[in-house]
């Protein structure tokens, strides 16, 4: 499968999408956003692709967005590239906040993958900042190089953290380690990214793609691909819960539908054969009952 801005890669049931503008680190614009929903939305459909790794070509991971605009690069409104961003000001001169003109592109990225069915591993080679990071807390597993380098630098810039990060950022490293972060909007090493809790481990340049498939083999090798996509979207989603009864209304509902299905027969029946589990549910094979939340509007 062809993009402009990115390669997709299988081998091993992983795809690897590998952000691909070298020249400008790997800067997000209009075309990366689309190619990345585009990206996401074939694999979800593809029961050749069990786990997905994220990363970036030559030495950055993406370098935040694209600024050839200049000052004109966020205001969409007198930019003759962005049409998809007009029309937000109604004929009074006043701004419909609801209307879909003035989405932000980060955020419509980390909404496709937080409703991914596959397990999402980022493999940060290099600077990510603005759109650069925020992207990566919609995946699961973030692993970092010794050169990359994290900044969630939109006070710098006269701007607010976007991507869905006011939701994520807090979620992952907690309230008061993220507001520093943003407050000061600097550019930390990975070393600080650990102890701050963003990335899971450091790694030496050489190896973090082959680290990263080692973890997404795990995941591949030995667990039915149905229930890795059940889990996911239960675990983020009831981040988001009032209660934990929500949990166990859907907990309940996986038990049940999957039981009944052959991964579940197989995989116990493997146990006690001591053999390897030879799962065959495909993503068409998902409950019901999935998806159990209701779509957010926005509005």
């Amino acid at each position: 499968m062809n993009f402009d801005t990115l390669l997709y890669d299988i081998e091993d049931n992983i795809l690897t999408i590998t952000l691909n503008r070298p020249d400008k680190l790997n800067a997000f614009n209009f075309q990366m956003q689309n190619d990345l929903i585009k990206a996401f939305d074939e694999a979800d459909k593809d029961d050749n692709v069990k786990a997905i790794i994220v990363t970036g070509a030559g030495r950055g991971f993406c370098a935040g967005a694209d600024l050839s605009a200049g000052a004109r690069t966020f205001d969409f409104e007198s930019r003759d590239d962005r049409s998809d961003k007009q029309g937000a000001v109604l004929e009074n001169g006043e701004i419909d906040w609801s209307s879909p003109s003035i989405r932000d592109g980060g955020g419509l990225v980390t909404l496709r993958i937080f409703d991914c069915l596959k397990p999402v591993i980022s493999a940060c080679n290099g600077p990510a900042v603005g759109v650069g990071v925020t992207m990566q807390l919609a995946m699961d597993i973030r692993l970092a190089s010794e050169e990359a380098r994290y900044g969630f630098v939109f006070a710098r810039r006269g701007l607010v953290p976007e991507a869905c990060s006011s939701w994520f950022l807090p979620k992952i490293v907690g309230i008061s380690q993220a507001l520093e972060w943003v407050y000061s909007g600097k550019v930390f090493p990975a070393e600080e990214a650990l102890k701050g809790g963003l990335v899971r481990s450091i790694h030496k340049a050489d190896d973090l793609l082959n680290d990263a498939k080692e973890i997404a083999l795990e995941i591949t090798k030995n667990c039915a691909p149905v229930s890795v996509a059940l889990s996911r979207q239960m675990l983020w989603k009831m981040a988001g819960a009032d209660h934990p009864m929500e949990a166990h209304k859907i907990d309940s509902r996986g038990i049940f539908a999957r039981g009944r299905m052959q991964d579940a027969k197989e995989g116990v029946t493997s146990f006690l054969e001591k053999r390897e589990a030879n799962f065959s549910d495909g993503i068409e094979d998902i409950p019901d009952y999935y998806p159990w939340w209701d779509e957010k509007e926005y509005s």
